[in-house]
């Protein structure tokens, strides 16, 4: 990751539209937690358990370059299918928990962000119990409403949830994501949509989508927040 370019933001214009941040929302895996290659080390099973067709190395990268709804088209996953993978993922992390990390810098992020007062929630169809452990008990602590589980409709109805709870405006929350499926949620609900280079998507992708900034480090997020608060 270059820490020497900035975060590409919005436009004047489209800025004009968002109030100072409030919040800001994190995706978990593959935003926080490094658990890209964890998955890609099960994907085989998943796949015979689940009957959807396995991937290749190559095919990897290349379905890097595609969007969430494309790759699960590729793969030949019908949507009824997506829950009970989830949640059987779900039970996988949960045993094998310890095999997981955070990204380099996530507990600094998450502390300065806090020591600033800035307010923090996490949407994740992952478990609450397997965020917990893998975030660890003071990098859990810094965070004020979690929305952990997976969804029928997506995550526009978590960050709605997520909002209202906290008493805020659409336009006063940012929404940070590895994949493009992050934006098309944050833009159906009104947020600011903020796209993270380090995770699963590449950014040729997530520039399809046009995420109203995009991060390379996670010391360029606690910037962004710090000059639109």
């Amino acid at each position: 990751m270059d820490a020497t370019r900035a975060p590409r933001a919005a436009d004047d214009t489209e800025r004009a539209s968002f109030d100072p941040i409030k919040l800001v929302i994190f995706d978990f895996d593959g935003t926080l937690s490094d658990s890209g290659e964890w998955f890609l080390s099960v994907v085989d099973e998943l796949a015979k358990r689940f009957k959807f067709r396995t991937v290749t190395d190559d095919e990897v990268e290349m379905l890097r370059h595609r969007s969430t709804r494309d790759v699960i088209q590729y793969l030949g996953i019908p949507n009824w299918k997506l829950p009970f993978i989830a949640r059987y993922v779900r039970k996988l992390v949960y045993k094998r928990h310890y095999e997981f990390h955070l990204f380099p810098g996530v507990g600094e992020m998450l502390d300065r962000l806090r020591k600033t007062d800035m307010r923090i929630a996490l949407v994740t169809s992952n478990a609450e119990p397997n965020v917990r452990a893998i975030l660890g008990e003071e990098n859990a602590s810094k965070i004020e409403i979690f929305s952990c589980g997976s969804s029928l409709y997506g995550k526009a109805p978590k960050f709605r949830r997520v909002v209202k709870r906290a008493g805020l405006a659409p336009r006063q929350v940012l929404a940070v994501g590895d994949e493009t499926r992050d934006v098309d949620a944050a833009r159906e609900v009104g947020m600011r949509a903020g796209s993270v280079l380090w995770g699963y998507a590449s950014e040729t992708a997530l520039a399809g989508v046009a995420p109203d900034v995009t991060f390379r480090t996670t010391e360029e997020i606690v910037e962004y927040v710090s000059m639109n608060r």
